[in-house]
């Protein structure tokens, strides 16, 4: 599996996490500070970082910058922690960089799942071709057929296609495909997404049925 990298200063939280991650087969390391972080990480870099806001000798906003302008740690997968109330934290880190957060407190299965969807996500990107029973997305090309035929999909329908297709078989909420395809997360936009899942299963005809509603979480494709 993958190697993870924890950066928490609570001694709780971060037994906790490694825990989780470890049980779900994960090679994992947990780090208190920023310092020991960055002295391991110029032995040995990690497939995916966890990194919390709050450390003790610099802040998670510090650390992100710094990764993000190295070339070695400039696609390194990030998911940042934040209090739960402190929304302004979220849409700092992500224009900052990071790929997903995390609200505190969370739990073990949204970590779990969130870990899984942004590794699925990375190396999904990565493919040229995904395919899910008829449907082909070329990501060369950027073209997306059905049995052969090639569908006339809006840039956020292909890409919201696409988030569906690298996470198969998870359940993504509205928040985290509003957060990935559109790059935001407010309550108040969940509806554009029922709305662009609605006519991509009208574009997709039977191939549509893929696309299952999942009660009071959001969508997944399998």
């Amino acid at each position: 599996m993958a190697l993870i990298y924890i950066v928490e200063d609570d001694a709780n939280i971060r037994e906790i996490e490694t825990i989780a991650l470890s049980n779900s087969g994960h090679e994992v390391l947990a780090f208190e500070n920023a310092a020991s972080f960055y002295k391991k990480l110029e032995t040995l870099l990690p497939d995916l970082l966890v990194l919390d806001i709050m450390l003790p000798d610099e802040d998670g906003y510090a650390v992100l910058k710094k990764l993000r302008s190295r070339t070695e740690t400039r696609r390194l997968p990030i998911i940042m922690v934040t209090a739960k109330t402190m929304e302004i934290d979220m849409i700092r880190g992500l224009d900052s960089g990071a790929d997903d957060y995390i609200k505190k407190p969370f739990s073990i299965m949204e970590l779990i799942t969130r870990v899984k969807a942004l590794l699925r996500r990375c190396e999904g990107e990565n493919e040229e071709i995904l395919e899910l029973g008829q449907i082909v997305i070329d990501n060369v090309r950027h073209r997306c057929t059905v049995g052969g035929i090639i569908l006339e999909l809006t840039y956020k329908e292909h890409e919201l296609l696409k988030y569906l297709m690298i996470n198969k078989g998870i359940a993504l909420s509205r928040e985290q495909i509003m957060m990935n395809v559109w790059g935001t997360e407010f309550e108040g936009e969940s509806r554009t997404v029922d709305m662009h899942i609605k006519t991509l299963r009208q574009k997709l005809g039977k191939s549509g049925e893929h696309i299952k509603t999942v009660r009071n979480v959001g969508y997944l494709i399998e």
